[in-house]
């Protein structure tokens, strides 16, 4: 799988693993025989070039101005700080040559919170590469197990019952790029939220630096957002015109004639007369 990841065009500066690939002297040696650096983690009894014994006990040997404090990249709560000693032990002749491209590192990291957790490991990287790079090279297993935990608990990526290698290709091939589908997705779903939320304006404060004094006031709103307080205009219904005449009013000492109308007995007759009479009114 390596040496087909190192036949293809991708782009491939570093590599880096647990122990479990870092004690394997074969893997180390094919990418070295491809110029490819490497960041491998091995465990503390890792045995160096001899004459030097074992890793931890070389690492042991290290004076205090030796160790220095440095980043590994950014966690979940910042960046991830540890106490960092290194050193190049001396290149072998028959596998680097004459005039070596690389440098052969030993590197430690401990741990700030516990220093009995110390980790170890063996680096080939090219001339003019500093402590710095090879720690943020280490620190990306992070990053790289984090994926392979979330493609464990969203692809499946260990849920296989194979006894053969092809059909363990099978299923991790399908894995992979259903993980990478889902993390692409989930990228494109947080800009696209990023995007359409608009934060809030600072509140201003009412203290305001004026030369050597301070003004305490409050800013003026602004024409979107005062109040208006003019007074709106109110129309009134119109009423359509009377047509009736006017009447005049009645005059003073204006003779008006009642007339008053009666039935009159006379003497049990059945006949009827109308009486008719007048009023002054003054």
């Amino acid at each position: 799988m390596i040496l087909r990841a190192l036949a293809s065009p991708l782009p491939i500066a570093w590599v880096t693993g647990d122990c479990a690939y870092g004690q394997e002297w074969r893997m180390r040696r094919t990418l070295e025989e491809a110029g490819v650096g490497y960041v491998l983690a091995v465990p503390k009894s890792q045995p160096l070039h001899a004459p030097y014994g074992r890793i931890d006990h070389a690492i042991a040997q290290a004076p205090q101005e030796a160790w220095g404090r440095l980043s590994c990249g950014d966690g979940a709560k910042g960046p991830r700080l540890y106490d960092c000693a290194s050193a190049r032990p001396p290149a072998i002749d028959v596998f680097d040559g004459d005039a070596p491209t690389h440098d052969r590192w030993m590197l430690a990291r401990r741990n700030l919170a516990r220093p009995e957790e110390t980790a170890y490991y063996m680096a080939y990287a090219p001339n003019g590469t500093t402590v710095g790079d090879l720690v943020r090279v280490a620190g990306s297993r992070w990053a790289i197990e984090e994926a392979f935990q979330a493609a464990k608990d969203e692809c499946g990526l260990d849920q296989y019952e194979v006894r053969r290698y092809p059909g363990w290709y099978r299923h991790i091939t399908l894995a992979m790029p259903a993980h990478a589908f889902l993390s692409a997705l989930a990228a494109r779903t947080t800009e696209k939220g990023a995007a359409e939320t608009t934060p809030p304006a600072p509140a201003l404060s009412p203290w305001q630096r004026s030369g050597d004094s301070w003004t305490f006031c409050f800013p003026a709103p602004s024409p979107a957002t005062a109040p208006s307080h003019t007074p709106e205009l109110v129309s009134l219904a119109q009423t359509s015109p009377s047509h009736s005449p006017a009447l005049p009013l009645p005059k003073k000492n204006q003779l008006r004639q009642r007339f008053l109308t009666g039935v009159l007995d006379d003497g049990g007759s059945c006949g009827r007369s109308v009486a008719h009479g007048t009023e002054l009114v003054s």
